[in-house]
């Protein structure tokens, strides 16, 4: 569906709001660089950007709101599909946003490295997000998300599976598919983690 002129207007501040947040963190970083200097850079009010994002970590972790979740995107994977490939792929939509704007996430992927200060803020994006999926994958499967073991762990096994992804993507400049990337690596997991080859 198409977003109406109000929603689009939306998006685009949000992400101006968010390439702004992204250039003065590269270029100060993000510990430097205050709200107020974001708001300017974006050619809105301070508190506009408090429409968008509750803090300048956000904005620079969250670029895009979460329209669609991990959820959706799993109901929507072939029923006959097991578990493990029908989360790969409702993850490969998380996978393409990011590589159809490489060059600002390898940018981000590099001021995220540079700032250890970050990490706390991470971890408590990737349990949420872990969290979601185990939800999303005990409704696709009948288990209970919180009295069986597999939701969770499957969730916890391909959150760091994309996290190592993304690691060795931005390692390698982005210059190979992300995508392809993100296969390897459930293909990894789907045999059952093999020994390294000879």
């Amino acid at each position: 569906m198409t977003p109406g002129l109000r929603e689009r207007k939306k998006q685009d501040t949000r992400a101006a709001l968010a390439a702004a947040t992204l250039r003065l963190a590269a270029e100060h970083g993000l510990s430097a660089v205050t709200v107020e200097q974001i708001a300017a850079a974006a050619g809105v009010s301070y508190r506009t950007f408090f429409n968008h994002f509750s803090v300048k970590e956000e904005a620079l972790l969250r670029p895009e709101g979460d329209e669609r979740g991990f959820a959706e995107h799993l109901a929507e994977q072939a029923e006959h599909l097991p578990p493990l490939f029908a989360a790969r792929g409702a993850l490969r939509s998380v996978v393409a946003a990011l590589d159809a704007d490489r060059e600002a996430w390898q940018q981000r992927f590099t001021v995220i490295a540079a700032e250890p200060d970050l990490l706390p803020r991470l971890v408590e994006l990737g349990t949420a997000d872990e969290r979601a999926m185990a939800e999303a994958i005990a409704a696709r499967t009948g288990l209970d998300v919180d009295a069986d073991l597999y939701p969770a762990l499957l969730a916890a096994v391909l959150g760091c599976a994309l996290r190592v992804t993304l690691q060795r993507w931005h390692r390698r400049g982005g210059q190979e598919p992300l995508d392809r990337l993100f296969d390897e690596a459930v293909d990894e997991l789907a045999a059952g983690l093999p020994g390294p080859p000879a």
